[in-house]
């Protein structure tokens, strides 16, 4: 059987090639992007793009499928969050005949008020084992209240798939404070992303190495390489 770093080790760079390609991730060392928070980042990640192809999203559904059983996990339900892992956990349920469930950020403030679609007469997992999906892990704020959500309408969620992750020290911290055990696992990451970049000329070995850079530091490097945080 695979193991999870084969599987990345192979769809990594197949994802990655499919995301900088259709803009799904951008690179601009030399003017970045401002996030939402103000500060400047040399990259931004919109996986939402990867719906415009067919192959993009078989790609993703397919390295799930290879990860869940590389870790011998049969969930009984795929949960996508609301709305970017959505389209993701409809395909990996339709591929795999799975009932398919969504988790919003917080509960609707009208009807019946649920956090939580797709979960039938119960309205809750009854015990079920589920897998969670998100579209993107940084920090790892928002998966971590999805995976509470399904913990407190009695599901077990052993696991977390993302398409992409930062690699920020934060989201391995706030993951490693969940009780239960919830471990999360992406299909592409930073440095290979970066790699892939380097290797299809998206960008130089010098601006590769400010990649590297933002990475140990983000909310700094912008300052420090002469683009201050936007203040509104």
């Amino acid at each position: 059987m695979k193991s999870i770093e084969t599987i990345t080790n192979h769809y990594g760079p197949l994802l990655a090639e499919k995301a900088l390609a259709l803009g799904a991730i951008r690179l601009q060392v030399q003017n970045p992007f401002t996030w939402a928070s103000g500060y400047r980042m040399p990259i931004y990640n919109d996986n939402r793009r990867l719906l415009a192809s067919a192959e993009a999203r078989a790609l993703v559904g397919e390295a799930f499928a290879a990860m869940m059983e590389s870790l011998q996990f049969d969930p009984d339900n795929i949960a996508g969050t609301a709305t970017a892992g959505i389209p993701h956990a409809t395909t990996l349920a339709d591929k795999l005949a799975k009932p398919m469930s969504y988790v919003r950020s917080s509960g609707k403030d009208h009807g019946l008020g649920q956090q939580i679609e797709g979960l039938g007469q119960s309205g809750s997992y009854e015990g079920a084992n589920v897998l969670l999906i998100e579209d993107l892990i940084s920090t790892g704020g928002s998966s971590i209240k999805a995976v509470q959500a399904i913990v407190d309408a009695k599901g077990n969620c052993p696991y977390t798939f993302a398409i992409f992750t930062y690699g920020f020290d934060a989201a391995v911290e706030a993951f490693a404070k969940l009780n239960p055990v919830c471990t999360f696992h992406t299909i592409l990451d930073y440095d290979v992303m970066v790699q892939s970049a380097l290797s299809r000329s998206y960008v130089t070995a010098e601006e590769a190495k400010l990649l590297s850079l933002w990475r140990e530091d983000p909310f700094g490097w912008g300052a420090a390489h002469g683009f201050p945080p936007v203040t509104k």
